[in-house]
């Protein structure tokens, strides 16, 4: 699936494209399954044309879980039917997306898919992991005894920021509608629900307040729920810029964080939220479904 222009789900089209090429470093991947991001809708929207080069046409799609089908000369790291994950983020927009039978991707972009998850579940690990994963362990730094509280902990980057801190040994409280309590149990958390109060009803299960808190949610829930942090707590965010004294966190490729992931999912400490799964040809419709935010859980395309 391609676009020629920006815009919304509706400038998506099919095309038959060459097989991608691929250099000394770069292997091709038969792509299984490929996650959408809230980030695919910006960059098709063209939000980022005044800081990325853009080649029409562009195959999106950043996350993905396939197969080596041809590895490069130089990748000893994996041998055709290995099979990885992969965040193809580049930084020029083109024909190297996800959306895609195969998709070229340079070396340092993947590494092996976890044994016990399925195409389809891995696919969703990459871009929200590492943004979960760096926020809590590099940005907030999150210890064994200490407190985080996660607003939009239900979220694809919620959820999994509250499986890391909880496999860290922390304890977890989570913002969420009243739908995904449930949820949050079973994951470890205690649920807080969203709205008037929420710093008060955070202090009655930590009267000393959260010692880290991570925003994915925005919409000013930090400055409304501000009494709910410890006054030295460690405060991040991914949703919300231009907060005084709130780390900033922007996902980046890493390649031992992306790992750390796999581990964790393979001891059986993170898992993936599969809210919806739609063939390639209806990838607008999963655009749509996106957009609408509708769905609990990570929006996915299965291909081949």
């Amino acid at each position: 699936m391609v676009y020629r222009r920006y815009g919304g789900p509706e400038v998506l089209e099919p095309a038959e494209l060459p097989e991608p090429k691929t250099h000394v470093d770069t292997v091709l991947v038969r792509v299984k399954a490929a996650a959408l991001n809230p980030a695919d809708l910006a960059l098709q929207a063209g939000a980022l044309d005044d800081a990325l080069e853009t080649y029409f046409p562009v195959i999106p799609g950043w996350d993905i879980a396939g197969v080596v089908e041809r590895p490069g000369p130089a990748t000893p790291e994996f041998s055709a039917g290995s099979e990885v994950i992969g965040y193809v983020r580049g930084d020029v927009q083109r024909t190297h997306g996800g959306l895609a039978e195969c998709v070229a991707a340079d070396v340092r972009t993947l590494v092996r898919k976890p044994g016990t998850m399925s195409f389809t579940q891995a696919s969703g690990l990459p871009l929200a992991g590492l943004t979960a994963y760096q926020a809590v362990v590099h940005a907030l730094n999150v210890q064994q005894g200490e407190t985080l509280l996660v607003h939009g902990a239900a979220g694809g980057v919620g959820s999994l920021a509250v499986q890391i801190a909880l496999s860290r040994g922390a304890r977890v409280i989570g913002t969420a509608s009243e739908r995904d309590h449930e949820y949050l149990r079973a994951l470890g958390a205690e649920p807080v629900t969203y709205g008037c109060g929420v710093g008060d009803h955070v202090r009655e299960l930590v009267p000393h307040g959260a010692d880290a808190v991570l925003d994915t949610y925005g919409h000013g829930v930090l400055t409304a729920a501000a009494r709910a942090a410890a006054h030295d707590a460690r405060v991040a965010s991914i949703a919300d810029a231009g907060l005084t004294d709130v780390l900033r966190v922007f996902s980046r490729m890493d390649n031992a964080d992306l790992g750390a992931l796999v581990e964790l999912a393979e001891a059986d400490r993170l898992h993936v939220r599969i809210g919806a799964t739609y063939p390639l040809e209806r990838a607008a419709d999963a655009q749509r479904a996106l957009a609408a935010g509708d769905v609990a859980g990570k929006i996915v395309i299965t291909i081949g």
